[in-house]
Protein backbone atom coordinates (compact mmCIF):
# COMPACT_ATOMS: atom_id res chain seq x y z
CA UNK A 1 0.00 0.00 0.00
CA UNK A 2 1.15 3.27 -0.94
CA UNK A 3 1.26 6.16 1.67
CA UNK A 4 0.10 9.61 0.71
CA UNK A 5 1.82 12.57 2.36
CA UNK A 6 0.40 16.12 2.93
CA UNK A 7 2.43 17.42 5.90
CA UNK A 8 5.49 18.50 6.44
CA UNK A 9 7.48 17.28 9.74
CA UNK A 10 10.78 18.91 11.63
CA UNK A 11 12.68 16.22 13.10
CA UNK A 12 14.89 16.57 16.28
CA UNK A 13 17.76 13.55 15.94
CA UNK A 14 19.15 12.85 19.58
CA UNK A 15 21.93 14.38 18.06
CA UNK A 16 20.23 17.74 18.62
CA UNK A 17 20.76 17.68 14.21
CA UNK A 18 17.21 18.63 12.46
CA UNK A 19 15.94 17.33 9.27
CA UNK A 20 12.13 17.80 7.26
CA UNK A 21 10.04 14.88 5.92
CA UNK A 22 7.16 14.35 4.09
CA UNK A 23 4.65 13.01 6.68
CA UNK A 24 1.35 12.38 7.02
CA UNK A 25 -0.89 11.41 10.51
CA UNK A 26 0.10 7.89 10.42
CA UNK A 27 3.59 9.09 9.77
CA UNK A 28 3.31 11.85 12.54
CA UNK A 29 2.26 9.17 15.15
CA UNK A 30 5.46 7.11 14.44
CA UNK A 31 7.50 9.90 15.12
CA UNK A 32 5.66 10.81 18.25
CA UNK A 33 5.80 6.95 19.34
CA UNK A 34 9.83 7.08 18.47
CA UNK A 35 10.47 10.78 20.33
CA UNK A 36 8.43 9.22 23.42
CA UNK A 37 10.56 6.24 23.30
CA UNK A 38 13.50 7.59 22.57
CA UNK A 39 14.80 7.00 19.28
CA UNK A 40 14.34 10.57 18.23
CA UNK A 41 14.32 13.74 20.29
CA UNK A 42 11.16 15.65 19.11
CA UNK A 43 8.70 16.12 16.08
CA UNK A 44 6.65 19.02 15.46
CA UNK A 45 4.46 19.67 12.13
CA UNK A 46 5.48 22.65 10.52
CA UNK A 47 2.38 22.84 7.75
CA UNK A 48 -0.59 20.77 7.06
CA UNK A 49 -2.70 20.28 3.73
CA UNK A 50 0.13 20.92 1.51
CA UNK A 51 -0.29 21.37 -2.24
CA UNK A 52 0.53 18.11 -4.16
CA UNK A 53 2.95 19.90 -6.71
CA UNK A 54 5.45 17.85 -9.17
CA UNK A 55 8.52 18.01 -5.77
CA UNK A 56 5.35 16.15 -3.56
CA UNK A 57 4.78 13.37 -6.03
CA UNK A 58 8.42 12.95 -7.06
CA UNK A 59 9.72 12.11 -3.50
CA UNK A 60 6.50 10.86 -2.08
CA UNK A 61 7.18 8.31 -4.93
CA UNK A 62 10.62 7.44 -4.35
CA UNK A 63 9.66 6.83 -0.42
CA UNK A 64 7.04 4.59 -1.45
CA UNK A 65 9.43 2.86 -3.50
CA UNK A 66 12.59 2.29 -1.42
CA UNK A 67 10.69 1.90 1.86
CA UNK A 68 8.03 -0.23 3.59
CA UNK A 69 5.55 1.06 5.75
CA UNK A 70 6.49 0.26 9.63
CA UNK A 71 3.99 -0.61 12.55
CA UNK A 72 3.01 2.58 14.54
CA UNK A 73 4.89 1.40 17.50
CA UNK A 74 8.09 0.36 15.78
CA UNK A 75 10.53 -0.12 18.24
CA UNK A 76 13.63 1.91 16.31
CA UNK A 77 13.99 5.02 14.19
CA UNK A 78 14.25 4.74 10.46
CA UNK A 79 14.93 7.87 9.17
CA UNK A 80 13.93 8.38 4.91
CA UNK A 81 17.60 8.34 3.36
CA UNK A 82 17.32 11.01 -0.20
CA UNK A 83 19.36 10.71 -3.21
CA UNK A 84 20.35 14.53 -4.29
CA UNK A 85 17.78 15.07 -6.71
CA UNK A 86 15.11 13.76 -3.79
CA UNK A 87 16.92 16.32 -1.60
CA UNK A 88 16.25 18.94 -4.18
CA UNK A 89 12.54 18.46 -3.99
CA UNK A 90 12.34 18.44 -0.49
CA UNK A 91 14.30 22.06 -0.79
CA UNK A 92 11.63 22.67 -3.41
CA UNK A 93 8.95 21.55 -1.30
CA UNK A 94 10.07 24.05 1.79
CA UNK A 95 10.30 26.38 -0.70
CA UNK A 96 6.90 25.90 -2.13
CA UNK A 97 5.43 25.86 1.74
CA UNK A 98 7.17 29.22 2.37
CA UNK A 99 9.70 26.91 5.40
CA UNK A 100 12.82 27.62 3.87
Amino acid sequence: MKETFNLIEEITRNDGSIYFELGNITHNGRSEYAAEHGYIKSVRILKMNIARSSAVEALENYINTHYDLLPLEYDGWEEWQRTPEMSEHMTQILLENKLA
